[in-house]
């Protein structure tokens, strides 16, 4: 039986972790052990962090409609209230947009969802 020599192979394998770690700082980029343990802590935070990217960007957009809100006397939990009972489906991050770069836009979706509030019935306490 012919001998099998498995250099190409794991020459190939660390190459492609070095790969993965250039840009690390000492030995992080150079010895294939600790490259090895850097790369599999950052796949581990890149796979985190895509999830945790989704929470981060929608309490950005509530800070900035709240901030929005607040100029015109509502709360953003009132404005969202306002939303629903106008019937207006604008999400999260169409609504901080608005908020930002068209004004005049967003102060006539709060006016919407303040008359909406105004005229729903209250509920018996």
């Amino acid at each position: 039986m012919a001998r099998v020599k498995r250099g190409t192979t794991s020459h190939a394998r660390h190459k492609k972790v070095l790969d993965l770690a250039k840009g690390y700082r000492g030995r992080g980029s150079k010895a294939y052990r600790i490259a090895l343990e850097r790369v599999e802590k950052a796949l581990r935070y890149a796979y985190r962090d895509r999830r945790n990217k989704k929470r981060d960007f929608r309490g950005l957009w509530i800070q900035r409609i709240n901030a929005g809100v607040r100029e015109h006397g509502l709360t953003y939990s009132q404005f969202i209230h306002g939303l629903k009972l106008a019937g207006l489906e604008l999400d999260r991050k169409v609504l901080s947009d608005i908020a930002i770069r068209e004004p005049e836009a967003f102060a006539g979706i709060v006016a919407t969802a303040k008359s909406a509030i105004d005229t729903a019935p209250v509920a018996a306490e």
